[in-house]
């Protein structure tokens, strides 16, 4: 048997997945204040669900296999088509604009690197059936707003924004033809770090007015105006700037685009999104204009780590029951009741040593231990506070249905030391 999970995939000891429920908590939290919808599909999918969106060379990136129906399956490397099909099936049924969120877990099968792995989570925003440019403003805001719940700032992060509507007029402009747009676009999105005379080796003439447009000789179009203005409003201006270098290759973009990167440009996107007006349509649904984006949990965790922040502890019980052998009935039904009652118990169910018992509660994170020892024949128990090592006393009262209270209650053991 290996030792190491598959290349590219990870192992999430509980430090680490109390780091991941952090993030994953701040994503529901935004979304929740936000208005947003959770909502899940399957991991599994037809493999033309995604061949259909992004053509046939995706099919290299995916894990795929038939499965024993014979038919073609691939684990899902992406959201956005799901939630395609999903809202094609049902969307009359819910009021516009549909605001839905999800934390799925995707898999694509590339070479791992810093930030990027085989599978990763990733936290998905969609706006169905709203055309104003405040439905990106409210998506934008919202991932500002989960980022701020994981200690992160407009110091940290900047969201930078483009629009492929401006760039369709400016490909138009400068004679590049519709089919060949794509293309181009491509090969704007993987320019970043290249020199000049690379530019130009990509883009031949069209590399100067390029240029011009990256160094932000243009003015902002109507639309990025809007959403500026929106989020200025709602306090995250500082958090955005125009950037035209932003093009997001994916050709199914329609209108303004965005990424969020570290300030100190040390990592790839945080995160991506933005205007997808026809994809619903292409795949086979009706024509409803749509926004979204999708952060995914490796690169923030990343940048996390960088800025020293953690976004997840470790928590133990609320309670520790430590037993002498002979009161092992009693503990247990205490452990029972207790838990019955809303708090988080644990305890070693071999009853080892006093001391042993002890070590394993303040090992394990639990900030009381609940004593039950001989005093316990008189309806005594003592509880003690593992970090500062203060004691008390409680009584135990036996109720009708065989259960046990505390008085006073494990709730109120804070005050009594204070």
């Amino acid at each position: 048997m290996t030792g190491q999970p598959l290349p590219g995939f990870r192992d999430f000891y509980p430090p680490e997945h109390a780091s991941l429920r952090g993030i994953f908590s701040a994503w529901r939290e935004a979304s929740r204040r936000s208005g947003f919808s959770e909502y899940e599909g399957p991991e599994l999918e037809s493999l033309e669900l995604y061949t259909e969106k992004s053509g046939d060379e995706i099919v290299g990136q995916l894990y795929h296999f038939k499965d024993k129906g014979d038919r073609e399956v691939a684990l899902r490397p992406e959201m956005t088509p799901t939630f395609a099909r999903m809202v094609a099936g049902q969307h009359r049924n819910y009021k516009k604009p549909i605001k839905w969120f999800s934390i799925p877990r995707l898999f694509r099968y590339e070479r791992p690197q810093r930030g990027r792995h085989r599978e990763h989570y990733q936290w998905n925003c969609d706006i169905v059936g709203e055309r104003s440019p405040c439905a990106e403003a409210e998506l934008i805001a919202t991932l500002c707003l989960g980022l701020s719940l994981l200690g992160l700032g407009s110091k940290d992060v900047v969201v930078k924004m483009s629009d492929r509507g401006w760039w369709d007029r400016f490909l138009e402009k400068h004679g590049v033809k519709e089919e060949n747009k794509p293309g181009v676009l491509r090969v704007l999105d993987r320019l970043e770090g290249a020199t000049p005379e690379q530019r130009k080796e990509k883009l031949g003439a069209l590399a100067k007015p390029v240029e011009e447009a990256w160094e932000g000789n243009v003015h902002d179009s109507e639309a990025l105006g809007e959403i500026k203005s929106a989020l200025g409003k709602m306090g995250y201006g500082n958090w955005c700037e125009t950037d035209f270098r932003i093009v997001r290759g994916l050709a199914y973009y329609t209108g303004v685009v965005f990424e969020v990167h570290d300030r100190a440009g040390k990592l790839r996107a945080v995160a991506g999104g933005g205007r997808y007006d026809d994809l619903l349509k292409k795949l086979g649904g009706e024509d409803l204009p749509a926004t979204g984006f999708g952060m995914g949990d490796a690169v923030l965790g990343e940048l996390l780590r960088d800025k020293k922040i953690e976004s997840g502890k470790q928590e133990g019980a609320d309670l520790f029951v430590v037993a002498e052998g002979a009161e092992k009935d009693l503990a247990l039904s205490m452990v029972g009741s207790l838990r019955r009652a809303g708090f988080a118990v644990d305890y070693e169910p071999g009853f080892p040593k006093w001391g042993k018992q002890l070590e394993l509660a303040e090992a394990k994170g639990a900030r009381w231990a609940l004593l039950v020892g001989r005093e316990a024949k008189d309806g005594k128990v003592g509880f003690k506070e593992i970090s500062t090592r203060r004691q008390g006393e409680a009584r135990w009262i036996g109720q009708k249905d065989g259960s046990i209270c505390l008085e006073p209650s494990p709730g109120d053991w804070a005050k009594v030391l204070a």
